[in-house]
């Protein structure tokens, strides 16, 4: 079972570990943790897959450590296993690149110092030193990167050293404080709006609804759930509620009975702005005003979940687009974290709230976006907009 006292993976920041086989990227996520996490060989290339722990570091707070392949991995797998390399960097708020004590070749730290540069991703540089070897001083090539030298092995004091040195360069604005903390002031009602329809898993709540409430009540709000079915009568028994929260699939019918001088908004729309550029993305809803018949349609989902009848990304975000448009379009959906297919050749890129990655890897979707000249937008954005209510809803 889960334990819903953690902080979610998303919530925290990511440090990735780099750098060629047998440099001691496995040594220090075990020496960071305490744990025998990574196995730990001469042999090459021991560590084939990525090796993730999450974990309280001090003074920093909740986080996500990840191992990761050699850089220099020239097996039969090793592009590949390098593939998976980047993929985590296109998630790391700070990287950490490992180097060898001679520190002889580093044409593949460098090349990925650039690339994490290049993302705007904070990068710390280790020099494993080994047994009789001396600190040669941070190479020219890692300029601007912050430096230090241990040997992660022989020093009983390097664990220490190396979570210091991480907290003490570790981003900590790496994520907006609040889902909706500017939008509350304590003492004020706000009403979810959770429809528990066939998709709503049994038992339980989701995890934006989770996230949403624990956010409300940290900004001392006062939070109400109900369903859509409940809406009508929660308006004439409870008090008048100072904000609306609903899932973005119900904004018709939230919208139709609620009151205009009601603010009114989404658990995805507030998720999209969490994680994201929410002013991109409310701009990247113009372009579904502009689409034409044939058209290309790319719907990322963050997660991947059993599709059942009326699923929101291949049923009812396409059919509100078709119907909005009257065009013929093409929908093509991929779920999960992994990289996404090449953009180029889609007319719009539609985006879930993002509940399930973290910050630097949604915006990181959206760069690639950007970079093909691909409008990006959000689902709660394009359900208000095919619902011509985006004026009305707050962000």
């Amino acid at each position: 079972m889960s334990d819903f006292n953690q902080t979610p993976i998303a919530n925290r920041l990511h440090i990735g570990i780099f750098g060629k086989i047998n440099a001691g990227k496995s040594t220090l996520l075990n020496i960071i943790t305490g744990q025998s996490l990574s196995i730990v060989s001469p042999i090459r290339g021991t560590t084939t897959d990525p090796v993730s722990k999450a974990m309280e570091l001090y003074p920093v707070g909740p986080v996500q450590i990840t191992d990761t392949a050699g850089l220099d991995d020239d097996s039969a797998l090793g592009r590949q296993r390098r593939g998976k390399s980047l993929d985590i960097l296109d998630r790391t708020d700070l990287a950490v690149i490992i180097i060898a004590g001679d520190g002889a070749e580093l044409s593949s730290e460098t090349e990925l110092f650039s690339l994490a540069s290049a993302r705007g991703i904070p990068t710390i540089v280790i020099r494993n030193l080994r047994s009789g070897e001396t600190d040669s001083g941070r190479p020219a090539a890692f300029d601007g990167a912050s430096y230090l030298s241990v040997d992660l092995l022989g020093d009983p004091s390097a664990a220490t050293a190396v979570k210091s040195f991480i907290s003490a360069n570790a981003p900590l604005d790496f994520e907006r404080l609040s889902l909706a903390g500017h939008l509350v002031n304590p003492g004020d009602h706000v009403l979810l709006v959770a429809p528990q329809d066939i998709q709503a898993p049994k038992g339980r709540l989701i995890l934006p609804q989770v996230q949403m409430l624990r956010d409300l009540l940290d900004n001392g709000a006062i939070a109400t759930i109900i369903t859509d079915a409940q809406l009508e009568q929660a308006l004439e028994s409870l008090p008048r509620p100072d904000l609306v929260i609903c899932d973005s699939q119900v904004f018709d019918k939230v919208n139709r009975i609620l009151s205009p001088d009601i603010r009114l908004t989404s658990f995805s729309v507030l998720f999209a702005g969490f994680k994201g550029d929410i002013d991109l993305l409310v701009s990247g809803a113009n372009a579904i005003g502009n689409l034409h018949d044939g058209d290309r349609i790319l719907v990322m989902e963050a997660c991947t979940h059993h599709r059942q009848c009326g699923d929101i990304a291949t049923e009812k975000l396409p059919g509100a687009i078709r119907k909005a448009t009257g065009k013929t379009l093409a929908f093509e959906v991929c779920s999960g974290s992994d990289s996404p297919p090449e953009l180029s050749g889609f007319a719009l890129v539609v985006h879930c709230g993002g509940c399930m990655i973290n910050r630097r890897l949604f915006l990181t979707r959206i760069a690639a976006a950007r970079e093909k000249g691909v409008p990006v937008t959000n689902f709660g954005i394009a359900f208000a907009k095919t619902g011509g209510i985006l004026d009305r809803i707050v962000y």
